[in-house]
């Protein structure tokens, strides 16, 4: 007698990203085993990434260099500058995006400048920029759009600016730390004047004597609701009041967990993300849960992010939130993985549903003012969007974890498979299946079909009361079926395809099987 077919579905694929910690026999079937080049979208469907487009269509005297830092300043009157560093070189984007080199502006010999790892920070209308064993740098528009300064040369310097690696612009102040001398004292300029180091409100910080843990040394600062959050390599100290650094007091101490990398710090506004020793952290799920000191964003990839962090140079990895996106970003420029934390909502228990990119390989991030993610590159500023990496496509590919279709004492047989898809006209899509964890796959490639996409209209009016004709974007929705064989005790199922200007994203699969043997 035949066995009758079963369905098996999975309505949200991917839609709690990525989990390689855990056994995966014991996983929800919305999990991911593999998630590239993949976001998981406002829907919580998991689709394509963006690609990214040439902001600037030469490099100057950038040449084919990377972008090692890219800032941007406000100004008071709202005018926006895009700053970068590459080719031990400062430029800036004109208002036409052309590359322009800043030239020293200063008086005598121009400053050295031997690596492009600046960090940069934006007070009163000015740019400050700071390395280790560099002179800190200023791009002044009031004084020159074309040219940089060093800090000790603007009108009115006084006392001796920091040579730090490390700073902050907040509370209308600039906060400086690590030096190659010392990595235990912050020093702050006066209020609204970050080439004031002496008098006025300006100070000092020693935290030496303040560790939990004993001794250690500063790594990044941030703010936050009135607290100054200071980084070390394994502790975080939080003073309040610094809006008034001369009476701030030390208001919390974390032990144990510190962060190590200076520009993995990204805030988002309600809270601040950080690459710990111990995984991607937010801070204040970190201080509310100091007993739990494992319970991190990147909880389900956690192992695999640190062996990956340990062939890494700290100074080279770099982190971004973009809210206009709705992640954070961590780029691992050795390995060459992206990985993308949403956080647009949480999993149950507090971490973050993950995803990687292999194949954009950013040197640099920034998150601009009206939401646009600038991302380095060699010779270019590249800007997130677009379905191409500039001119080339890439490969998105999810995989399920192996799972047993109802029994695992009885063979499964698949028969077919089917995958709701949106978008992707006319793309080639690719369907994989293997059975109980030999590595091996069927595949078969089906078109996604050429489909008249459906729209519907949308009433607005004029300022006059008049009708205005607006169509919005109507979506393409395709049912790929592939025919299946093999069988074994526990399946997996993965869905490439090749992002070639269009999106695509994957909305239910259905698994049509019979039970075979009994094992």
């Amino acid at each position: 007698m035949s066995k009758p077919i079963q369905i098996f579905s999975i309505s949200a694929p991917g839609f709690y990203g990525l989990n390689t910690q855990d056994s995966p026999l014991d996983l929800a079937a919305g999990f991911a085993s593999i998630a590239t080049n993949c976001v998981i979208d406002q829907y919580g469907r998991i689709g394509s990434r963006k690609g990214w487009s040439r902001v600037n269509s030469s490099s100057g005297n950038l040449g084919a260099n990377n972008i090692g830092v890219i800032h941007e300043l406000v100004q008071v009157d709202g005018t926006l500058t895009v700053l970068f560093a590459g080719n031990n070189k400062l430029f800036k984007l004109d208002g036409s995006n052309a590359v322009v080199e800043l030239t020293y502006g200063g008086g005598g010999t121009a400053p050295t400048i031997t690596a492009n790892n600046w960090q940069c920070a934006s007070l009163n209308g000015i740019t400050y920029f700071f390395q280790s064993g560099h002179t800190p740098l200023i791009y002044d528009p009031a004084v020159s759009t074309t040219t940089f300064r060093r800090v000790s040369e603007k009108t009115g310097y006084a006392g001796t600016v920091p040579l730090g690696n490390v700073v902050t612009s907040s509370f209308g102040r600039l906060w400086v730390a690590e030096t190659t001398t010392d990595n235990v004292t912050i020093t702050f300029s006066d209020l609204l004047a970050g080439h004031v180091w002496t008098g006025g409100t300006s100070g000092t910080l020693d935290v030496s004597k303040v560790w939990p843990n004993g001794s250690d040394q500063i790594m990044g600062l941030s703010a936050h609701n009135g607290f100054l959050i200071i980084f070390g390599k394994r502790q975080i100290l939080i003073y309040s009041g610094a809006t008034t650094p001369s009476t701030m007091t030390l208001s919390d101490t974390i032990g144990d967990i510190g962060c190590l990398s200076r520009d993995s710090i990204a805030t988002t506004g309600s809270d601040i993300i950080f690459l710990s020793n111990s995984g991607v952290r937010s801070l204040l799920r970190t201080i509310q849960e100091k007993s739990a000191p494992l319970r991190d964003l990147s909880k389900n990839v956690r192992n695999d992010l640190m062996t990956n962090i340990n062939s890494e140079v700290m100074a080279n990895i770099k982190g971004c939130y973009s809210e206009s996106n709705g992640f954070y970003l961590l780029n691992l420029p050795v390995t060459k993985v992206t990985y993308v934390f949403d956080t647009k909502a949480q999993l149950q228990d507090g971490s973050a549903r993950v995803t990687t990119w292999d194949s954009i390989e950013p040197t640099s991030f920034y998150s601009r003012r009206n939401g646009d993610l600038l991302l380095g590159k060699n010779g270019y500023v590249g800007k997130y969007g677009t379905y191409l990496d500039h001119a080339t496509s890439y490969r998105m590919q999810y995989f399920t974890n192996y799972a047993d279709l109802g029994n695992i004492s009885v063979t499964s047989i698949v028969k077919k498979i089917s995958v709701v898809v949106i978008g992707g006209s006319n793309q080639g899509f690719v369907i994989k299946w293997g059975y109980d964890f030999s590595g091996q796959y069927y595949s078969t490639t089906l078109n996604i079909p050429v489909t008249t996409v459906a729209e519907y209209g949308i009433a607005e009016y004029g300022a006059n009361g008049s009708p205005v004709a607006y169509y919005s974007a109507g979506i393409q929705l395709s049912t790929l079926v592939g025919q299946a064989s093999g069988f074994g005790k526990v399946v997996q199922t993965g869905y490439e395809v090749q992002i070639n200007g269009a999106p695509i994203s994957i909305q239910k699969i259905e698994i049509q099987a019979k039970d075979g043997k009994m094992v």
